[in-house]
């Protein structure tokens, strides 16, 4: 998810540049919420990329990919731009009719998709993923980026208030991430709401699945003011995220939300190289554990830098 939240800033400026331009966008489905904020997305074609993954050589993987490059080639669009540069994205291009552009062999994330593009662009690897996604777009339609703008230029006219959750005051905490080593501890979450519960804030804890749900729900069993959110559609989790007083987020697509709807937040790193694809955008910060291993984090530190943030 946080890889197409990289992606909107490109789009925004690209239409700068070009205003009768217009994009469609290739998405899986499960994240399909996202290109359709950005009113320069005309529509969108929903892939199965995640069980495809699963089930490569199946009968039903191969007929839903044929349907979507089908599709793809009916729009006959002037050009095709893979803006995630792995073997996923580049064999699904590769296949298409329209012309292709994407990174070359020394830029790619992943060898060898630079094979399948018939124009290749070069963008540094040690700039920040919303730089390279802009690079990447400047480059295949011919102007020059501007990297100051950090415009995410989405409407919040798709974000959707739920129906049962109603707080006049709350804070989002994202305690879920896709890998352990960016999940904080279990008990550095509870140590910290015990605190917490003294102020007059409710802490939300969103999920996208019922694994994180239960999880979430073990962490706020000690708080009257931690609440376990069941799991939402994504247009009603950007609306929580949007109206918060501010987010604490693991490193996870939830925290790159934040960024892109401007939400203060603060975001716990462990492996991750905050430089290269760390949250991006006004008021996001980042605490990084000296040594990788995001358990070493402590509450001390946390509650240090929600004060100092002026968050709390």
């Amino acid at each position: 998810m946080g890889d197409l939240m990289h992606a909107l800033p490109a789009i925004t400026e690209a239409k700068s540049h070009m205003n009768d331009i217009t994009f469609d966008w290739v998405v899986d489905k499960s994240f399909s919420s996202v290109p359709k904020w950005h009113p320069d997305v005309k529509n969108t074609i929903e892939t199965n990329h995640r069980e495809w993954k699963l089930n490569l050589f199946s009968s039903k993987a191969r007929d839903e990919m044929r349907k979507v490059i089908n599709k793809i080639d009916d729009n006959e669009y002037d050009l095709i731009i893979d803006m995630q540069n792995n073997l996923k994205s580049a064999f699904l291009s590769f296949m298409c009719k329209s012309p292709v552009t994407g990174l070359d062999a020394k830029s790619a994330r992943e060898y060898p998709a630079h094979l399948a593009y018939k124009n290749k662009s070069r963008v540094p690897k040690d700039m920040h993923a919303v730089e390279r996604q802009k690079h990447l777009l400047a480059s295949a339609l011919g102007y020059k980026t501007n990297l100051a703008n950090r415009d995410y230029g989405i409407s919040k006219a798709n974000f959707r208030k739920p129906k049962k959750y109603h707080f006049s005051k709350y804070a989002i905490c994202v305690q879920n991430a896709s890998w352990t080593t960016k999940q904080w501890p279990i008990e550095s979450w509870k140590e910290l709401l015990r605190i917490l519960e003294q102020r007059d804030l409710n802490l939300l804890f969103p999920s996208g699945n019922q694994a994180e749900f239960e999880r979430a729900s073990e962490i706020c069993s000690i708080s009257e003011k931690a609440h376990a959110l069941e799991v939402l559609p994504l247009d009603e989790v950007a609306f929580l995220i949007d109206n918060s007083e501010f987010s604490l987020c693991s490193d996870t697509g939830l925290a790159h939300l934040s960024a892109v709807v401007n939400t203060p937040s603060l975001t716990l790193y462990g492996p991750t190289d905050t430089n290269l694809i760390g949250t991006y955008g006004k008021d996001q910060n980042h605490l990084v554990s000296p040594d990788s291993n995001i358990s070493k984090i402590s509450v001390h530190d946390v509650l240090t830098k929600l004060e100092h943030l002026n968050f709390i």
